[in-house]
């Protein structure tokens, strides 16, 4: 009997680590296009299908929270499901929002998430620790509001005097229950949400009318955008716009998600450390990574995060300097390189580390042709790099952003097996 079933394991195991094989996927009757990229004399398979889609309703509602250059949830699910079983642990080395984690997390996976931004730990972690709706809502209205408080930098030219004063004082309250370590799950929900309503483009939001909520734009153009659209910045009941996002973003969570998250918690790690240097994670413990680094200078993270920063007491100079935006591929590939190192070390045997890449200097430079060869020598394998067609979305037309020509064209994601 234990001679049976130790075969058994054997065979199942054996099965689960065979390649991973795309090239029979079909979406709508659409099969997998493959084609080849040439490295110098190494050929890859490159397969091209739409193998997920992008449509916001497919993912869970808990997603639903803005960050700039960031994937869709659908996107690490794809892999998470294809490559990975219940219990088994799920890495990003550049977390930004949380996306894979939060996903990996929802479907049961324990999860490592890190990002040398520490707004990564705070827009991700409350997603994982969900609080109860009554606890939010309770703990809201004790939180006290002084009207006579102004932020210590000027910010009259996105917000009314009173939405200004909510700000301030729930930005004091917060920053005082974690200096007395008193901060809770349900204060970590409320900083994350408020934090993701600080200005936008529409009336759930605190500010008057801004970009997008992916960034927040400096003072002066700020106040170039009021006078062009001939604004005034309006009250905003800060309470009761962090009550309904937060029921937006619980509106799909089901009992068997929650039922997830409350076991993953236990083994869930939060880090703020450079991805070349994680002594926290053990050799061999990671099955998958699913993550997509800085692209080289495209996007400014810290001026795009100053007002974010701003209101959870974070340098933004500090924080600029261990962010990786490297203006040469070079440069790029060397810090790359070392990532690739950490990854394959911390990698179980036949795990996987799916890197998601882009097409940046207006489609002419495809980085995933720089990363390869870096994946390669540090020990991994190079299973094919995966294309998924998709519809640009409607926040890039807002950005004014062509895809063809500026940052991401698609998403393009090298698969490597250890």
């Amino acid at each position: 009997m234990n001679e049976t079933t130790n075969i058994q394991e054997v065979l199942k195991n054996f099965v689960y680590c065979e390649k991973v094989d795309l090239s029979n996927f079909m979406d709508r009757g659409q099969k997998t296009v493959i084609e080849e990229i040439s490295l110098g004399s190494d050929k890859f398979p490159k397969y091209i299908n739409e193998f997920w889609t992008s449509r916001q309703r497919a993912a869970c509602s808990v997603h639903e929270i803005s960050y700039r250059a960031c994937f869709k949830a659908q996107l690490p699910r794809f892999f998470i499901n294809k490559l990975t079983k219940e219990g088994e642990t799920v890495y990003d080395p550049f977390s930004g929002r949380g996306t894979t984690i939060v996903e990996a997390a929802l479907l049961n996976r324990n999860v490592i998430s890190n990002d040398v931004n520490p707004l990564s730990g705070i827009l991700t972690r409350p997603r994982i620790f969900v609080p109860e709706f009554e606890s939010i809502k309770e703990r809201l209205q004790r939180i006290p509001l002084d009207e006579n408080c102004c932020g210590d930098t000027d910010l009259s030219m996105f917000y009314h005097p009173g939405t200004e004063s909510e700000i301030v004082s729930l930005r004091n309250y917060l920053q005082n229950r974690k200096k007395d370590g008193e901060e809770d799950d349900t204060d970590r929900w409320i900083r994350m949400v408020a934090t993701n309503r600080l200005t936008g483009h529409s009336s759930g939001f605190f500010s008057v009318y801004s970009l997008p909520p992916n960034q927040a734009v400096s003072q002066e153009s700020q106040i170039k955008i009021n006078i062009k659209r001939n604004q005034m910045p309006e009250y905003r009941d800060t309470r009761k716009l962090i009550l309904k996002k937060t029921k937006s973003l619980l509106r799909t969570l089901t009992d068997k998600q929650l039922l997830h998250l409350e076991t993953v918690r236990d083994n869930a790690k939060f880090l703020t450390e450079d991805a070349r240097r994680t002594s926290e994670i053990k050799n061999g413990s990671v099955t998958l990574t699913v993550t997509s680094p800085p692209f080289l200078d495209i996007v400014q993270y810290s001026k795009d995060n100053w007002l974010r920063c701003w209101f959870n007491s974070l340098d933004t100079d500090e924080i600029s300097k261990k962010i990786t935006m490297a203006k040469t591929i070079d440069k790029w590939s060397d810090v790359m390189a070392d990532v690739f190192r950490e990854l394959f070390r911390i990698t179980s045997d036949a795990g996987h580390v799916a890197f998601e890449v882009g097409e940046v200097r207006k489609g002419k430079m495809k980085l995933d042709e720089y990363v390869i060869p870096q994946g390669i020598s540090a020990g991994f394998e190079c299973e094919g790099v995966v294309i998924n067609q998709q519809e640009f979305t409607k926040t890039s037309n807002i950005w004014g952003v062509n895809n063809l020509e500026s940052g991401t064209n698609t998403n393009r994601i090298v698969l490597f097996r250890k």
